[in-house]
């Protein structure tokens, strides 16, 4: 029996890898070259000395020297209007934000108290001037009968007695007539003090302006006795009143007649000039910290400007208009401290202005006699570092005035690089 051989099979041999797996093997790879690459420049590479430090330009602007204070608004004119007589409010006529012209009825009290005594003092002395009338008929009478017992007395017609009791007559209704010419100027008196608080019962307008707040309500019984109430306030919003509280450790840099601005938290930034017109001498004193009171004014025609608003207050010390500036922080350690001008300085070149919508500022003084010096690092014309002593005018916390050393658009040290304090510095690769 004849068999047939199985067929042959092909020696088994592993699949391929799939596509995806070798592009992440060879990414793998080249990621690890890449960080091999950095550090060997790291470690092995050449030093870049620039690369360690932060640079800034020297560019044009303004710099101040300010002392900032926190403030509140009030109008500079304003008169609290009160009651003088007591009374129930029976009427008010005006609201909070209408505007009053001088002499204009505000509110009235029921007159009715004080009408009753005007006509009883007009009454009464309507009485006493009918009096005087019989008192002088009677003043005339008696001298009439003085001069006829005169006449008689002289042709021995008459008595001694008579002539003396005519006398006398006449002496009495003399007196009793200046005694009640005495009763009606008092009652006359009594009339004009009764008079005038018939009229404060009608409580009027002592000036042009604005109710900024009624304090009273219709029906309210007012009582003058105890204490003068106050009904209503009428202030002149036409120009404000900044009062700003300075503490004591920065009073002494504010002078007289100084230029100060301020903002408002809803003024969108625009600024309100003004200049220092007065300092209180007498501090207030909060949580034992001493602060003195320093206040200007400021138009305010537009009327944007409102009664307690908060104001943050700058009064300028000194300031530099397009001057060159560069940042503190490029001043290197140990260099003194740059002396604060009292005036605004300018540059050699027109600078840019203030913005549209400022009022104009004060004229400026005299620049500081005798400049700070500095020392900064700057770039050379070769890319190396160089350490130059320069001149500074004006600087605050942030920015200092360059009066020379450097010139606009030079580099000079601000600090040191990202990462670069306290490791080593970075190096160019090494090929």
């Amino acid at each position: 029996m004849n068999t047939v051989p199985a067929p042959s099979r092909p020696p088994s041999s592993r699949p391929a890898p799939p596509r995806w797996r070798r592009a992440l093997l060879a990414g793998a790879a080249a990621a690890l070259a890449a960080i091999a690459w950095l550090a060997w420049s790291q470690l092995f590479g050449e030093r870049e000395p620039l690369a360690a430090y932060q640079f800034a330009s020297v560019q044009r602007g303004t710099v101040e020297d300010v002392v900032t204070a926190t403030g509140t608004l009030q109008p500079r004119d304003y008169v609290d209007v009160g009651a003088q007589v007591s009374g129930q409010l029976d009427k008010i006529h005006v609201d909070v934000g209408s505007e009053v012209e001088e002499g204009q009825p505000l509110a009235d009290i029921d007159p009715t108290v004080y009408r009753a005594r005007v006509d009883a003092s007009r009454a009464q002395l309507n009485n006493l001037r009918a009096q005087l009338k019989d008192r002088e008929a009677q003043l005339a009478l008696a001298r009439i009968q003085l001069r006829r017992q005169q006449a008689l007395m002289a042709e021995d017609a008459t008595t001694a007695e008579s002539l003396q009791t005519a006398e006398a007559t006449a002496q009495s209704a003399a007196a009793q007539l200046e005694a009640l010419h005495a009763q009606i100027e008092q009652i006359e008196s009594t009339l004009r003090a009764d008079q005038a608080n018939l009229q404060y019962a009608r409580i009027l307008s002592p000036m042009k302006g604005t109710v900024v707040s009624i304090t009273a309500r219709q029906g309210q019984t007012l009582n003058t006795n105890q204490q003068a109430p106050v009904v209503m306030r009428i202030a002149d919003l036409s120009t404000m009143t900044v009062q700003t509280q300075v503490s004591e450790a920065d009073i002494g840099r504010l002078k007289l007649g100084m230029e100060a601005y301020f903002t408002t938290l809803g003024g969108s930034g625009k600024r309100w000039y003004g200049t220092l017109e007065k300092i209180e001498p007498t501090p207030t004193v909060t949580n034992n910290v001493v602060l003195y009171n320093a206040l200007f004014d400021v138009p305010n025609a537009d009327g944007r400007l409102m009664t307690q608003m908060t104001a943050q207050v700058f009064f300028v010390v000194a300031q530099a208009e397009d001057a060159l500036l560069i940042p503190m922080a490029a001043l290197a350690q140990g260099a003194p401290r740059p002396a604060q001008a009292g005036a605004r300085t300018n540059g050699s070149t027109g600078g840019p202005g203030r913005g549209q919508g400022s009022a104009p500022r004060p004229g400026a003084a005299a620049p500081p006699a005798t400049p700070a010096k500095g020392t900064v690092k700057v770039v050379g014309a070769q890319g190396t570092l160089e350490e130059r002593s320069i001149e500074l005018g004006v600087s605050n916390r942030v920015q200092a005035q360059v009066l020379s050393g450097l010139a606009e658009g030079e580099r000079v040290v601000s600090g040191l690089a990202v990462g670069a304090a306290g490791s080593r510095p970075q190096r160019t690769p090494r090929l």
